[in-house]
C-alpha cells in the first residue's frame, strides 16, 4: 500500500491498494447504475455493484427480496424492465426482509399499496423499535420456518439462530437452485470490519456451514457485484478458519505478564498493547495469504478487526477468558 495525492489545493494522501482479482468483479452496470440478470428461470437479481436484491416474477405479480436504498428506484426500473420483456405483471405483491438493517431494507417504503411484507418475528420487533418509516414492519412473521407460495412458486424461509444480526434468515429457492443469505459471505471479497459488522460471532462463523447444508448452485450474498458459488463459501470458510487458528496460537503463546509489568497501574495500556500484539500476530499471515485471492485482503483493517472480533469471541464466548487465579 502506497499513498497517492487526490484533489486540488489541499491534497489528501490516499493509499493505493492491490489490484482487485478479476474473478471478484461482476457484470458492467447500465447507464442508470444497475445490472439486472436472470439467476434461473423467473428468478432475477439486481446489483449496483455494492448491494444486491432479488425478485421472482409470477403471473400474479412480483415477489421482492430486500430493498437496499443504494439501489433505490432502480429496483422499480429493474422490475419494469424484466416484466416488460417477459410479458408479466410488474406489480410488487410481496416483499421479504432478510433482516431489519436499513442498508438492505431502507427502500421498502417505495413499494406500498397492497404489498405484503414478510419477515422473522425478531425483524418485526426490531423494526417497531426503530420506528423508521422507510422500513414498515412486516405483516406476516414467523419464528423458525415459513413457506411462501405465490402463483405456484415456492420459497423456503428459515431462521437458524442469530448470526450477522439477531433476525438474519436463510432464503432458499428450491426450484431455482439458489440460496440467499445476506451479510455473511462477500463472494470473492473479504468481510469488512468485524466480520461484516456482525453481532453474533459464533453464529456468523457457523452460518456458512448451514448455508452449504442446503442444495443450491447460485448464491446471493447481498453485497458487491456478482453472484456467488459453493466454492466462494468454501474459500470464505478457510479464510475464517485461518484467522481462528492464528488467534488460538497467539493466545496460547503470547505471555501477557510483560505488558502488565511495563504499564503498572495503567491497566488499560497493558490490555491495549497485549491485545494489539495478539491481533497483529494472528492477522498478518492471513493478510499475506489472501492478498490477490480475496479482493481487499490487503486492506489490513478489515482482517485485523475481524481477527480481533474472533479472538475476543474465543475468549468470551467459548472460554476460558484467561487463567484462573489460584
Amino acid at each position: 500500500m502506497t499513498p497517492s495525492a487526490a484533489g486540488d489545493g489541499n491534497a489528501v494522501a490516499l493509499p493505493d491498494y492491490a489490484p482487485i482479482p478479476r474473478s471478484a468483479l461482476g457484470p458492467a452496470l447500465n447507464e442508470q447504475g444497475y445490472y439486472v440478470g436472470r439467476v434461473e428461470r423467473n428468478l432475477y437479481w439486481v446489483t449496483d455493484g455494492t448491494y444486491q436484491s432479488a425478485f421472482l416474477t409470477t403471473p400474479d405479480g412480483v415477489v421482492l427480496f430486500d430493498a437496499p436504498p443504494s439501489i433505490g428506484h432502480n429496483l422499480r426500473r429493474a422490475v419494469d424492465e424484466i416484466a416488460a420483456a417477459e410479458g408479466v405483471s410488474n406489480q410488487v405483491t410481496h416483499l421479504v426482509y432478510s433482516h431489519h438493517h436499513a442498508d438492505h431494507a431502507g427502500a421498502s417504503s417505495l413499494f406500498d399499496g397492497d404489498v405484503v411484507r414478510i419477515g422473522h418475528e425478531e425483524t418485526w420487533r426490531l423494526l417497531l423499535r426503530d420506528d423508521d418509516p422507510s422500513r414498515p414492519a412486516p405483516e406476516v412473521t414467523f419464528a423458525d420456518r415459513y413457506t411462501l407460495q405465490v402463483a405456484g412458486e415456492r420459497v423456503e424461509l428459515a431462521w437458524h439462530g442469530p448470526n450477522h444480526s439477531p433476525d438474519n434468515i436463510y432464503i432458499h429457492f428450491p426450484d431455482h437452485d439458489t440460496l440467499m443469505l445476506i451479510d455473511i459471505v462477500n463472494s470473492g471479497w473479504v468481510p469488512i470490519y468485524n466480520l461484516n459488522l456482525s453481532e453474533d460471532v459464533p453464529g456468523y462463523i457457523k452460518a456458512p456451514a448451514t448455508a452449504l447444508s442446503y442444495p443450491w448452485q447460485h448464491f446471493i450474498g447481498g453485497h458487491l457485484g456478482r453472484l456467488g458459488s459453493r466454492d466462494d463459501i468454501a474459500v470464505h470458510q478457510q479464510y475464517i478458519a485461518d484467522i481462528e487458528a492464528g488467534a488460538r496460537q497467539a493466545l496460547a503463546t503470547v505471555d501477557p505478564t510483560p505488558y502488565f509489568v511495563k504499564y503498572g497501574e495503567n491497566v488499560w495500556a497493558a490490555v491495549k498493547t497485549y491485545l494489539d500484539e495478539l491481533t497483529d500476530l494472528a492477522a498478518a499471515p492471513v493478510i499475506a495469504k489472501y492478498t490477490g485471492v480475496l479482493a481487499a485482503a490487503d486492506i489490513e483493517v478489515f482482517t485485523t478487526t475481524t481477527t480481533f472480533a474472533v479472538l475476543q469471541s474465543i475468549r468470551l464466548d467459548l472460554g476460558p477468558s484467561g487463567p484462573l487465579h489460584p
